[in-house]
């Protein structure tokens, strides 16, 4: 089957990786400095080649990286604060201070020049950053500034010239704001910048990064109020249908997601350029990058917005091979997974066979009972990615833990262990996942560590506790990476 792997360098050998959102790092002055290098480091020593993340976007208030702000920013939440001390943008003195009002006074200094500048923090790479950004971050900048100036409201509930985008008033806005729309550019410029860093402290120790892109946007967002003409929305910018999932026998009234849908047919008459635009932005930031609900392109589930719920919804064609046929014309080298987990008919498989994308196994979702069963460690294919868990489930030992007996006794038949096995570590699934032939496993971070339900990072359907577990400081003491390292080579990975 390896005829059907695009010509990605995460495919050129097995390898393994670790899935893990950069919020729940351990530190409390942002992310991206010194507590990330920590964790490439962890992984090169435990013989990881990849580190795979959630969307890195800004968020609403529920935390949710599937709900951003925007498609194609960076969460400035992760920017770590102390990695901008040696260059000025941030005092000594000032550690104590609001984070909001030291990057203030960060993007102030670095507009004034008042800072000592680096090969990669200098006048030349901001202005260059403006420019090669500037398709979308002035109309970031503006929606977050005006969103700052509206607390509490969404853009349907701004003013009308505002919402409604009337170049006078803008204009007029923009003039009024000028420091908080620097402030805004500023912030995602030194999320560029402290990502690319860790990209190059990574790659130096042979270690890619692995992104993901949710298929819709929110409809709260800078990419819905700056292009309404791209999503079916009426007159006052509200949307007339939604986007969601049926009924299933997983979730017996389906999925109401809310999430705006786009007008596919107004985005192929510019050859899909929003879209081209957002994949660049995330090909300058990782490896290899997964399109979540992939199923979507083919068909997916639009819901009347005047009927919230999902059993009111009805398939609509996606745009399929002509849309991807367009990204890969543009951007040849885009490396895409597709996420195709769930109920998935063969025309959804046959569109990611045509573009040779790989797609994924989940080891929990293996036990139905049926021996033909795609996630079954014998069932698995060469092409594909196999993983223990995913963000959405618990963890593998708060999994096996919660099942009911016969399905307990089939895992414990598929791997020969029993419950006094489990909580063994490595846990004995993470062994079984290595010797898939799958080329690349990815396996959880608190899958390596053997957490429980405790550990779990997201319930779908539940808007409690979610997004919000941290990695325990001093993680690398809790596991071995020495025997991580030995299970990954000795499975070729």
């Amino acid at each position: 089957m390896t005829e059907r792997f695009p010509a990605i360098e995460v495919f050129n050998r097995r390898r393994a990786g670790v899935l893990l959102h950069p919020t729940a790092l351990p530190g409390t002055n942002g992310k991206l400095g010194l507590s990330a290098r920590q964790f490439v480091d962890f992984l090169a020593d435990a013989g990881m080649t990849v580190w795979q993340v959630l969307p890195t976007g800004p968020t609403h208030q529920d935390l949710s990286p599937y709900q951003s702000l925007s498609a194609h920013a960076g969460n400035p939440a992760l920017i770590d604060l102390s990695e901008l001390i040696e260059s000025g943008l941030v005092t000594q003195e000032s550690p104590g201070e609001p984070r909001s009002l030291l990057l203030a006074k960060a993007a102030e200094r670095l507009i004034n020049g008042q800072y000592t500048a680096t090969p990669q923090l200098n006048p030349g790479t901001w202005k260059q950053f403006v420019s090669d950004h500037a398709n979308w971050l002035e109309n970031y900048a503006l929606f977050m500034a005006i969103r700052e100036s509206f607390p509490g409201s969404v853009w349907t509930e701004w003013p009308r010239d505002l919402r409604l985008r009337s170049p006078s008033a803008l204009t007029e806005f923009a003039t009024q704001n000028k420091n908080a729309l620097e402030r805004f550019r500023v912030e995602q410029f030194l999320f560029h910048i402290q990502w690319q860093v860790l990209r190059q402290y990574a790659r130096d120790r042979e270690v890619l990064l692995f992104g993901d892109i949710p298929i819709f946007v929110a409809h709260d967002s800078a990419d819905v109020w700056a292009n309404p003409e791209l999503f079916k929305l009426d007159g006052e910018g509200q949307p007339t249908v939604v986007a969601g999932v049926p009924p299933d026998y997983f979730s017996p009234d389906g999925q109401y997601w809310g999430n705006p849908v786009y007008d596919w047919t107004a985005m192929a008459a510019d050859g899909y350029q929003w879209w081209i635009s957002r994949l660049k932005c995330q090909r300058e930031l990782f490896d290899l990058l997964r399109i979540d609900h992939f199923r979507g392109l083919q068909a997916y589930w639009e819901i009347p917005a005047d009927k919230p719920k999902a059993v009111n919804g009805y398939w609509v064609p996606g745009p399929g091979e002509a849309f991807l046929k367009v990204c890969f014309e543009k951007l040849p080298d885009l490396p895409l997974v597709a996420e195709n987990l769930g109920l998935i008919g063969e025309d959804v498989e046959q569109l990611r066979y045509r573009f040779r994308l790989p797609g994924m196994t989940v080891i929990q979702f293996g036990f139905d009972g049926s021996p033909a069963n795609p996630h079954l460690l014998r069932n698995h294919q060469e092409h594909d990615l196999v993983y223990t868990g995913t963000h959405d489930n618990d963890t593998t030992l708060g999994w096996y833990q919660s099942l009911d007996e016969p399905t307990r006794n089939l895992v414990n038949q598929e791997f020969n262990i029993s419950e006094a096995d489990i909580a063994s570590q490595p846990l004995p699934i993470i062994k079984a996942a290595m010797s898939s032939v799958s080329r690349l496993v990815i396996v959880p971070m608190q899958d390596l560590l053997g957490l429980g339900s405790e550990a779990r990072f997201n319930t779908p359907g539940t808007t409690e506790n979610n997004w919000i577990w941290q990695l325990p400081s001093h993680y690398w003491e809790r596991v071995s990476a020495s025997g991580i390292r030995e299970i990954v080579t000795s499975n070729g990975r």
